[in-house]
């Protein structure tokens, strides 16, 4: 090397060099002087500002030196007088040969072994296949002397190679490109694998005549979508040639396919190919290399898996017999375009995109451009299920090449023109970031870099100049979240946008076609879907018009969601009841949020939906951005006193007062599906929301006695709430489980009070249990002193005496969580004072009481499951369970509540953290056990969201399990991933509940 060149490094910097003193010594390299013409600067048209503009400035800049003095030998004389001429000057040759020394390392060792292929670079022009074939079997046909035929099919390879990347790399827009440098890839392949047979074929010698042999491309192989560098996938077919044996045929057609798998997968001195993958084969790699062609239909009639005839779609024959290859073609292709007929296709496929996604390295996932989230798999599977689909009367989408099937699909309205050209946009992208990283290296990867200086690299490649790092990884990820987001809508539910409206002159599809499409996205009855579609964007009206402005919107968001069919006909019936209003399609049109909370919301949940058509001004809570707040027990009950208060009769009153109820049901309802508040302020609002009924109905009957006898009561009234109302953990769908009090007012006679107190009673529970339009409120007593055995209702002077001669150690235990929930304060208080010396026993329990706590728990197991029921899975009173929990809680409750003050609470968990506050249980029990409770109860209330009735345990049917499952914010189709989730958390809930409950039993 001679003497560093003067030159300012901060030069070189600004034009993109990461290692300026680095180039700035290689630039002034004697490799380099012919190239040069003045020294003393950096030429504006010179090296240094050329080589600027390529991907990796550095790694050019290197390779160059690195390929000038391989032309220095005199043998190379002539190589280096052309490259002389063609680099000194700006030029088409100077900056490909730059561009591709730029982006590949590998080429760029290539060139220096062997210069003279730098003319392949300067005078590179697209090849039809039939050219690259010629090339390529004449190359193996007369390889120079010295050199294996072997050798000779590299050599060419990557000779033509070279010319690819070139076209590739030095021109604008690489993405606009990748559909042509895919095909040219592929075309390669095949050109590469009928060189490959032409050797196999002239070691096997004159038997293989005896054999038709054809090899069929598949994957992205046959799809003409190749990368630089990736298994060619292929299947092999044999005939026995006229007057042969099968089965000699078939043992020459094995040998043909065994020598070319070699051929090509093998490395030589000249270096490697790719590996030639055939285990797309029936049965696999467990079945024969090749079959014949009544073999292969033979298996495709009766043993094929749903997968097989997907990885068909994109078969085409690539070497050896083209008329067998094309006969293959032919005769799998009805079993290709029937498939989508079979039971489960689209499950199968849907489960196959999984177990793809699952199988992804926990390390890779986060950079996977091929398999993970949001990568081509998500493309090309969404392309591929509607493809199969509807291929089966449209002929036109019948294309192994994605950006074509893609193209398709948006010109049939079977993708919306939007969504299609931004998964074409996305698709032509991640490919390119695939081709850019594979031909770094030439490495068959899909993992986008980490090192900064790949990054950069990459960025270039793809044109940003400023910050290149990261804004490759920033374009990357917006386009890799879309492709997730579209691949959803797509692949797991119905896309609507193309048939919301299907009016008689405007059809694309045939009602079947149509249904069928609705069926192959998610919807389960699709022609009643088309039905309500129809019925809603009918007619010329002002109502029409805006819902067809709004359906192509909001059916998106009704098919993000578990039950779109029954969200679609939820939102028929409230449009049925609300359309002719002036407030509601204005406030769905105008109130983005509102329109989505009420798609997503009927699609999710039964109950939230049934609620809204029992009350559809509720609606209006979703354009409010406070709508979904819950509100207080305050502000609740007074809206529900202004409501009975305008009411002339008792039971109107009630209603009114229940209609209240239900629209704040609803407004929980929607804030519990859409996230907005959490499993404790919820259970603490529907405890409020119904002890605020009860105490308004209280207010209403009592108002009833005092107007029918002309005078106030005769007692005082209370109402204790009990289990979960009086823990403030009520779920939705829970009973009232109530005790009554009364107190007889001065001067009232005891037995009178206490006839009126039970009328009293009696008409409550009468009016809460009305049947209406709204859910009724069951109130349950039977937590009274006697049970069922018992009045209805006592004085408090009773509950006393009964307490003090009577109480047993269950019913200590059930008051552990009483509360007042309505009626007299005052009397509250003193029922409060009377029970807190029962509930927090001084002392504790004695071993006896334990032992009948312990025994009352295992009978109860016993006797209460109901029949048919799994003790692992059933919430309540399976093992691990709700009530495992709680009996837990409660006995830490009753043994230590008199010197813990913590303890004295009416809520499980908050009696949980206390107990493991004090010591009372560990960590690791404590942690099981709240899981568990938290689990139990949050699937119960989804459970009850989803399908409108209470489910007890956990759903068999994977559908119910899934439709939980997404209002728990799982993602689609983990119905069985939570099921598997519950039984794990309570088989450890009920381990530590053996070990708190019965201390070291297990």
């Amino acid at each position: 090397m001679s003497a560093r060149m003067p030159s300012v490094p901060g030069d070189l910097t600004r034009l993109g060099f990461g290692e300026s003193r680095r180039a700035e010594t290689l630039l002034a390299d004697k490799a380099l002087v012919p190239l040069v013409k003045d020294r003393e600067r950096v030429e504006a048209d010179g090296l240094a500002v050329a080589l600027s503009k390529v991907a990796d400035p550095d790694q050019a800049l290197l390779a160059l030196v690195r390929l000038m003095e391989a032309v220095e030998s005199p043998a190379r004389a002539s190589v280096r007088e052309e490259l002389v001429a063609a680099l000194r000057e700006p030029g088409r040759s100077r900056e490909r040969l730059f561009a591709v020394l730029g982006a590949s390392t590998a080429l760029g060792d290539h060139l220096v072994a062997r210069p003279e292929h730098w003319s392949s670079v300067a005078n590179a022009f697209p090849l039809e296949v039939e050219e690259r074939i010629d090339l390529l079997t004449r190359a193996v046909q007369e390889p120079p002397e010295g050199v294996m035929p072997e050798d000779a099919l590299r050599i060419e390879y990557r000779r033509q190679l070279l010319g690819i990347a070139t076209l590739d790399v030095a021109r604008p827009d690489p993405q606009a490109r990748l559909p042509e440098v895919a095909a040219a890839l592929a075309d390669l392949a095949e050109a590469a694998l009928e060189a490959a047979l032409v050797i196999a074929r002239a070691a096997v010698g004159e038997d293989a005549d005896r054999c038709r042999f054809a090899v069929i491309g598949m994957g992205k192989t046959g799809g003409r979508e190749l990368n630089y560098l990736s298994d060619v996938d292929v299947i092999f077919v044999a005939e026995p040639a006229e007057g042969a044996d099968e089965d000699a045929a078939l043992a020459i057609g094995t040998d043909l396919a065994t020598r070319l798998i070699k051929i090509c997968s093998s490395a030589t001195t000249a270096g490697s190919l790719w590996q030639v993958d055939p285990a797309l084969r029936p049965e696999g790699k467990n079945g024969p290399l090749v079959r014949t062609l009544d073999s292969h239909v033979s298996y495709y009639e009766r043993w094929a898996k749903t997968w097989e005839f997907q990885a068909l779609l994109k078969a085409r024959p690539v070497a050896g017999d083209r008329a067998l290859g094309r006969a293959y073609v032919e005769a799998v292709a009805p079993f290709v375009w029937s498939a989508a007929s079979r039971e489960n296709f689209v499950e199968d496929v849907q489960a196959m995109r999984r177990r793809v996604e699952d199988n992804v390295p926990h390390g890779e996932a986060d950079r996977q451009l091929k398999l993970g989230p949001g990568g081509l798999r998500d493309i090309e599977f969404s392309v591929q299920l509607l493809q199969l689909v509807h291929g089966r009367a449209d002929t036109s989408l019948r294309s192994g090449t994605t950006l074509t099937a893609l193209a398709a699909l948006s010109h049939g309205g079977y993708v919306g023109r939007e969504d299609a050209q931004t998964l074409g946009t996305a698709y032509r992208l991640l490919r390119t970031l695939e081709h850019r990283i594979q031909l770094h290296r030439l490495r068959r990867t899909h993992l986008m870099p980490t090192a900064p200086g790949d990054l950069r690299c990459l960025g270039r490649a793809l044109g940003h100049q400023r910050d290149p790092e990261d804004s490759v990884v920033a374009q990357w990820r917006t386009a890799a979240r879309e492709v997730r987001r579209l691949h959803q809508r797509i692949f797991y539910r119905p896309l609507l946008s193309a048939v919301a409206r299907l009016g008689p002159d405007e059809v694309r599809l045939t009602p079947e076609a149509a249904r069928e499409r609705l069926a192959a996205l998610g919807f389960r009855d699709p022609r009643g879907a088309l039905r309500h579609l129809e019925a809603l964007t009918d007619g010329v009206s002002r109502r029409a018009a805006i819902q067809r402005q709004l359906l192509p919107v909001m059916l998106g968001w009704f098919a993000d969601e578990a039950d779109p069919d029954a969200g679609l006909l939820a939102f028929r019936r409230i449009s049925d009841a609300l359309g002719t209003t002036h407030w509601y399609l204005r406030l769905l049109r105008d109130e983005g949020s509102a329109a989505e909370r009420l798609a997503h919301t009927l699609g999710r949940s039964r109950y939230a939906a049934e609620l809204l058509q029992q009350g559809p001004e509720s609606v209006q809570f979703l354009g409010d951005a406070g709508g979904l707040r819950p509100r207080s027990r305050d502000e609740v009950q007074g809206r529900m006193r202004s409501a009975a208060g305008r009411k002339d009769d008792a039971q109107a009153a009630v209603l009114a007062a229940r209609a209240v109820r239900r629209s704040e049901l609803f407004r929980l309802a929607v804030a519990s599906l859409l996230g907005q508040v959490g499993l404790d302020e919820l259970g603490r609002a529907l405890a409020d929301l119904n002890g605020a009924l009860i105490d308004i109905t209280l207010e209403v009957v009592l108002a009833g006695v005092e107007e029918q006898t002309g005078e106030p009561p005769l007692s005082r009234h209370l109402v204790v709430g009990m289990g979960r109302l009086g823990g403030g953990e009520s779920a939705f769908g829970s009973d009232a489980d109530v005790l009554f009090v009364h107190d007889p007012v001065e001067g009232a006679e005891s037995r009178a009070a206490q006839e009126q107190a039970l009328e009293v009673v009696k008409e409550l529970i009468r009016l809460l249990g009305l049947a209406a339009p709204d859910p009724r409120l069951e109130v349950d007593s039977g937590l009274r002193p006697e049970g069922k055995n018992g009045p209805l209702t006592r004085s408090l002077d009773s509950y006393r005496a009964y307490y003090e001669r009577w109480s047993l150690v269950w019913e200590a235990q059930a008051l552990l969580r009483a509360a007042p929930v309505a009626g007299d304060a005052e009397l509250g208080e003193a029922f409060v004072e009377l029970i807190d010396p029962l509930r927090w026993p001084e002392g504790g329990l004695d071993a006896g009481q334990v032992r009948e706590i312990r025994t009352l728990k295992a009978r109860m197991e016993s006797e209460r499951l109901p029949r048919g029921a799994d003790r692992k899975t059933h919430f309540k009173l399976g093992h691990g369970g709700l009530s495992d929990v709680e009996w837990c809680v409660q006995l830490i409750q009753l043994e230590h509540a008199h010197e813990h003050e913590g303890l004295r609470t009416t809520s499980t968990m908050g009696a949980l953290a206390a107990a493991q506050a004090e010591g009372l249980v560990d960590a690791d029990d404590a942690k099981a056990l709240s899981e568990s409770w938290r689990l139990a109860s949050e699937m119960r209330n989804a459970g009850l969201l989803a399908r409108g009735r209470t489910v007890d345990s956990v759903p068999s049917d994977l559908r119910d399990a899934d439709g939980m499952a997404r209002i728990m914010g799982l993602p689609p189709k983990s119905g069985q991933e939570l099921a598997n989730r519950y039984r794990r958390v309570a088989r450890r809930a009920r381990h530590a509940a053996e070990h708190v409950f019965y201390g070291d039993a297990t």
